[in-house]
């Protein structure tokens, strides 16, 4: 069973650069401790306070293992701080959902030869 982690974030406007370099350095510190990193997604139009982190994994247990490893992790840690020092976090929510087999990851179909 694969879960995603679903990371509602509510961020200070006025600091989207700040969220997009929080953002950049998890990119980085994710996978390399286990996660499957769907994204994160920054808002572009619309409501401009709201931002996103997916994170999927085998099984609950896997995630566990993960967040052992972010615990003990040094850049994971520096970038926690970062975000506590910098404010641009107001808050945040997890959400654990299983994926609809079938479902993840499946890409567009080429459209282009129905089209004509």
């Amino acid at each position: 069973m694969i879960i995603t982690c679903f990371i509602r974030y509510e961020i200070d406007p006025f600091q989207r650069e700040a969220f997009r370099r929080y953002a950049e350095n998890w990119g980085r510190i994710i996978p390399r401790l286990g996660g499957h990193l769907v994204g994160y997604f920054l808002p572009l139009e619309g409501t401009n306070y709201e931002a996103w982190g997916l994170v999927a994994f085998d099984s609950l247990a896997a995630y566990e293992s993960y967040r052992a490893r972010l615990r003990d992790d040094p850049q994971a840690r520096e970038n926690f701080a970062y975000a506590r020092e910098q404010r641009f976090i107001l808050r945040e929510e997890r959400t654990f959902n299983e994926v609809v087999g079938g479902t993840f990851g499946v890409p567009a179909v080429d459209t282009s030869a129905v089209l004509q």
